[in-house]
Order: C-alpha cells, then structure tokens, then sequence
C-alpha cells in the first residue's frame, strides 16, 4: 500500500482522475468542502467519461458560519458537472445502493456521486443485511469493463487526451455525451431490479410509499424518507390518504420513472429540499420537480420546504406539520419546518411530539460527558444486543462540536421489526444520566414515557439524592409513575482504580434494568465485549 498526503481533496481528487484514465477502476469518499474542491476535477472526470465513483455523506457548507453536521449543500453544488447522482435514505439502503452506482458507472462509462445523510446515515450503528462480494461480481459488465482498461493512456500505444478546443468543435464535442446519459435510467433501473433479486428490497429511480389513490404526497430524497414513511402509517390508520415519492436517481433527472410510480389521484406536491439557496425562487428539487408538469395534464397545487439543515432533527410530529399545511385552502410555499422563523414568518407550526414507532420498539437515552466512556459502552451494548438475540437495533450518538468534555446523548432502539426512525429518540422508555451535575442543566425527563425507567449516577445517598433532585423532576416522575434508580458509579470506579471511567459500571445497570436480554447473558457478553476491547492492555487491566 502507498500511502500519499495531498495538499487538499483537490490533489485527492487529481490523483484519482489520473489513477482512472491508467485504467485502475477508482472511488473515493468525502463530503462538505473537500466535495467543493474536488468539483474542477469532476467536470473532466465526466467530460472523459471516466467511471469514477464518488461516496459522499452529505454535510453543510459553511456560509455565514462553519458546521461540522449533515444537509444536502454539498451535493446541490456538484450537479452541473456531469455526473449521475444516487441518493440513498438509510444505512441498510446505502449496503444495498452503493453496488448499484458502482456497476451503474461501469457499464455506462458515467461517474456516479452516491450519496447519503452525514451522520443521520453515516454514523448511525445498525443491523442490516449485507450483500455478497460473489453476487456483486457477477453483475458486473465485464466487455465493458474490458473497454474502459484497453482505452487507458499506454506509452505502447499512444494517444492524445486533454487537449484544447476551439469555437469551431467545442460545442459540438460537449453534445456528443448525450447519448451516454440517455440510457442511463435503464441502466440504474436493471441493476436495482438485480439487487432486488438478491436481497428481496425493491428498488426503482423514484420509490412510491403510500395509499395508491393518495391525494396529498411528500416527494423527498434521504433519511427523511424513512421517517415519512412511519408518518404515512401512522395517518393511514386513521383514514387519511397520502403518500411519499423517494428520489433515488437524482441526475439524470428521468421523468419516465417518476410518472411512473406518481399516483393519478394526487392533487397537491409538497416538495422537501434539505438545503437553502438564497435568492433563488425555490430549491433544488422543488425546481426539478415543477419543471416536470409544465406541459403534463395533471396540474396538481407543488409547493416547496426547507428541513433539516445542519442536522437539525425532523422528527414525526414535523412531518404531520407539513401533512397538514396541504390540507389548507392556501398552504404555505418556500417554508421552513422543524425551527420557529419569529422574523420572515416562514416557518410551520411546531406540533406536540407523536410516537409513531412500530408497537414492540424499546427506546432508551442515554447523557454522559465527552470522553467518560459512556458512547463506547453504548456502541458494545449494542453489539450485545445485536449480534446475541435476533432483535433488530439502531444507535446513534449526538455529539456536542467540541467533543472532549462536552456532553453526549446516545439514542439506543431495539425491536423485532426493522427499525427505520432516523431521528432523535424523543419519547424513551429508559433514560439515564451518567453526570449528577446535569440534573439542573438539562431536562432529561423530557417525553419518557409513563411507567418508564430513569437511571441516575448519585454521588449522594438515599436522603442527599432526594435533596439534591429538582423538584420538576419529583413531579414528572410522581405523575407519571416512573421506576427510578440510583447507583454512586463514581464512588464504585474510584474504589476499583478505574478513575472517571464510569461507562462499564452504568452499561451493567442498564442491563440489570433494562432487562432487554437476560441479565446473565448479558453479563458474560460485557466481560466478552471488555476483554476485546482493553485485553491488549494486558491480563491486569
């Protein structure tokens, strides 16, 4: 392996473009900035129909300030270069998607930017399906793949590539791609159909979820799909008729696939864009899609809105909020949902918090301090649970920017059926605290559930936790029954020379807790999970 420092993403994106045109099939990963840098070298990249394929976890750009977190700028930037762009909504969808854009690439000599959520999908722990490396290889399009390594640049054979144009053929030259894009829909619809076959899920440019005669729908591409779809459910219990059109293929735009999947009955589009584009008369996607019934005969009411930007969570209850700004006589276009615009005015209004999770899922929040040890437990908990019971189960962990010393909240699921709430847990049956210092900073009783569970590290005993506990908190828990318990972490990793690392102590009180597995089974799967993860250390550690 030769490892080389570039100056920048740009140098990792020119190396890459050169490691293509030797004939060495190439891919790689990044997101936000590094995607913008990479952008020049895209434009040739495409222009010499070179299949390169690039993985993105989409993340904000910095505008008025920098943000380390997760929306689609980056990606809305990158489509005039050229290439072919693959949207992905969860992190078993990024498994199953990813081998698309790969033998999508090859076969029509396109690059392809497969992307999806950062953080929301990127660095979200779940159980999923994997796909085998031998069923993968024998969809690929190997006279194709022939082709690309016989035109490489050869000093055998000699040929001339990156030239300049003049007036007199540039145009002319820049036309003659489109007969690779025009098969490109099929070509990415084939292999979906493939994929399906191996791994059951369907897949087709534009994924249809809904009542089959829905009026009202949500067309969006990302992590937000997963949580419309649960909204769907939720409403579809009680009557209504909606439905969401997920984005896949999001360039080249086909029109074909998306009216094939669009409902007849629908009269009104709300169009979700996780971006924001000052000054232009709509976003992205709003834009693509209006343009698309311009000369159709349905003329349904399309109206655009702004979520998410720099991570900002969109729960369920949001999704209602845009449900029901449809069924006003005059809904509101180019809003935003999930923040309260008191200024412009353009924000939806902010509804009570529903729990639409399948009935059986295990919820549980967990607060700890940057660097105590509390998300590397919860990523072995996890683990436990996932690799030693058949339950499905999802973690993600929220981190403040600053990292060390900052507080931490993992948000742990557990279930029998698939989980797919890519959102923050907001309604927890268990939640616990592991820092007694945040009792009076943050309200960590905020929507568990009634009969719920709440676990605190006391540095006090019985008589002292009592008086040091807020009184809202008294209340909260009196009124609605919860179990709560204490254990001093603190004092106990002290006593055993483990110092601030409370992280094992509490991961055992959750399990004794919690009872998710059994107690023992879990206690042996800890010692397990501790000996692979310090035994290096040493027998003494």
């Amino acid at each position: 392996v030769k490892v080389v420092e570039m100056q920048s993403e740009a140098g990792a994106a020119g190396a890459l473009h050169g490691a293509l045109q030797t004939g060495a099939l190439c891919t790689t990963y990044t997101c936000s900035q590094g995607l913008l840098l990479m952008i020049p070298n895209m434009y040739k990249i495409a222009g010499e129909l070179l299949p390169a394929v690039f993985h993105v976890s989409a993340r904000a750009i910095a505008s008025h300030a920098l943000s380390i977190f997760g929306d689609h700028s980056d990606i809305y930037a990158t489509r005039q270069t050229g290439f072919a762009m693959l949207a992905s909504s969860s992190v078993q969808e990024i498994m199953d998607l990813a081998g698309v854009a790969h033998l999508s690439a090859i076969k029509s000599r396109i690059p392809f930017l497969h992307f999806f959520d950062g953080f929301r999908s990127s660095h979200e722990v779940q159980k999923i399906e994997s796909i085998d490396m031998e069923d993968l290889k024998k969809l690929i399009d190997l006279d194709a793949l022939k082709k690309f390594r016989e035109n490489a640049l050869n000093p055998e054979h000699p040929v001339t590539r990156g030239t300049a144009q003049n007036p007199d053929i540039f145009f002319q030259a820049k036309e003659s791609v489109n007969k690779f894009y025009e098969p490109i829909p099929d070509i990415v619809n084939s292999y979906m159909g493939e994929i399906a076959k191996i791994t059951g899920r369907e897949y087709k440019p534009f994924n249809y979820y809904g009542a089959p005669d829905a009026e009202n729908i949500i067309i969006a591409m990302g992590s937000i799909s997963e949580t419309t779809k649960e909204v769907i459910d939720y409403l579809a219990a009680k009557g209504e008729k909606i439905g969401l059109i997920t984005v896949h293929l999001y360039r080249p735009f086909s029109s074909k696939y998306f009216f094939n999947v669009f409902p007849k009955s629908v009269k009104r589009i709300t169009v979700l864009d996780r971006t924001k584009e000052s000054g232009a008369n709509g976003e992205p996607l709003y834009l693509d899609i209006k343009e698309m019934f311009y000369d159709r005969p349905e003329r349904p009411m399309i109206v655009g809105g702004r979520y998410g930007l720099s991570s900002k969570d969109t729960t369920p209850s949001m999704i209602l909020s845009v449900f029901e700004n449809m069924k006003l006589k005059e809904p509101k276009n180019q809003f935003t949902v999930g923040i309260v615009d008191d200024v412009t005015f353009k924000s939806l209004p902010v509804l009570p918090e529903i729990n639409v999770a399948l009935a059986g899922t295990y919820s549980a929040k967990f607060y700890g301090l940057g660097s105590d040890g509390t998300v590397g437990a919860n990523k072995n908990s996890i683990k436990i649970i996932g690799d030693s019971t058949d339950k499905y189960c999802q973690a993600y962990f929220a981190y403040d920017s600053k990292k060390s010393g900052g507080i931490t909240t993992s948000h742990l699921r557990f279930g029998d059926k698939p989980i797919g709430s890519p959102y923050l847990v907001n309604t927890p049956d268990f939640v616990a605290c592991h820092v007694p210092s945040y009792l009076d900073k943050y309200d960590m009783l905020k929507g568990l559930k009634k009969n719920g569970t709440f676990l605190l590290n006391s540095i006090w005993d019985v008589e002292g936790t009592k008086k040091h506990l807020p009184d809202h908190m008294k209340k909260y828990m009196a009124e609605n029954h919860i179990n709560f318990y204490t254990i001093n972490a603190t004092l106990i990793a002290e006593e055993l020379g483990l110092g601030s690392r409370t992280n094992t102590i509490m991961q055992a009180a959750f399990f004794k807790v919690a009872n998710v597995i059994p107690y023992e089974k879990a206690e042996s799967e800890m010692k397990k999970a501790i000996y692979k993860s310090y035994g290096k250390k040493g027998e003494d550690v």
